[in-house]
């Protein structure tokens, strides 16, 4: 108990405080003209613009996992930061990722406040999984579409460095989805969605990741191509190789099924 005091994450006079000072961060903040926006936009690479959109997404999953009101003065505080100046933009990818890649929306239910949650934005029949396996699904889906994207298979140096981009350190436990180096090399490999194995000839060992058989019957890959064009503003077409693999493997599946 005084452990969780010396954290200070339940006392009241720190909850007020943090409420007052989550008020003003807001109440310092107004929407950028879409001039602004665009200068904003212009000082940034799509990289960056992309690995910030990851870090909202990110912060709003495991947020949401409290069931309380996501309010924009801690995404402003805790993820944004000082790329405010293009807010509009950011949200408008975090919106288009949950609902083409999550099937949730992101909804402001408190205008005043400007407080947001999720909703399922699916309208399907089907028993609630729970949190923690949407939000690794979530964190397969970025995986998967590394892979897909760099030919089928992928060095495991890069899967840990896109990881650290979107917060998720594999060298630690992470709050939701615990040891993540077990997460990838054990349980998604036992569950047939990623094949993990040594690359020959190499020393000192090095491994790599590819997608298992479950990823290739359950995983579309045009959907996951259309997230990846939709994230860098293109067609999936830019993509001429892995635009005629998608296609070609969901026309399989679609005759199978």
């Amino acid at each position: 108990m005084q452990a969780e005091l010396g954290k200070c994450v339940l006392h009241p006079v720190c909850l007020s405080r943090q409420v007052i000072e989550d008020d003003e961060e807001d109440l310092s903040f107004t929407l950028p003209s879409s001039s602004q926006v665009q200068r904003g936009m212009d000082r940034l690479t799509s990289a960056e613009v992309d690995r910030k959109v990851a870090e909202v997404v990110q912060f709003i999953l495991i947020k949401d996992q409290k069931k309380v009101p996501i309010k924009r003065a801690d995404i402003i505080k805790n993820v944004i930061k000082e790329n405010r100046n293009i807010y509009p933009e950011i949200m408008k990818k975090v919106n288009m990722t949950f609902e083409k890649v999550f099937g949730l929306k992101l909804v402001e239910i408190d205008v005043k406040n400007h407080a947001f949650i999720l909703v399922n934005n699916l309208e399907l029949d089907l028993p609630s999984p729970p949190k923690r396996q949407i939000y690794c699904y979530g964190l397969l889906f970025v995986i998967l579409s590394v892979i897909f994207m760099k030919g089928g298979a992928v060095k495991e140096a890069v899967v840990w460095n896109t990881l650290k981009k979107l917060r998720v350190d594999p060298g630690e436990r992470h709050e939701e989805f615990g040891d993540v180096k077990k997460l990838l090399t054990d349980e998604f490999v036992r569950q047939k969605y990623l094949e993990y194995a040594r690359i020959p000839h190499t020393d000192p060992p090095e491994h790599e990741f590819r997608w298992g058989l479950r990823a290739e019957s359950e995983v579309s890959k045009t959907r996951l191509l259309e997230f990846v064009a939709q994230l860098h503003e293109k067609e999936p077409q830019n993509w001429p190789k892995q635009y005629k693999e998608a296609t070609t493997s969901d026309a399989r599946s679609s005759q199978a099924s």
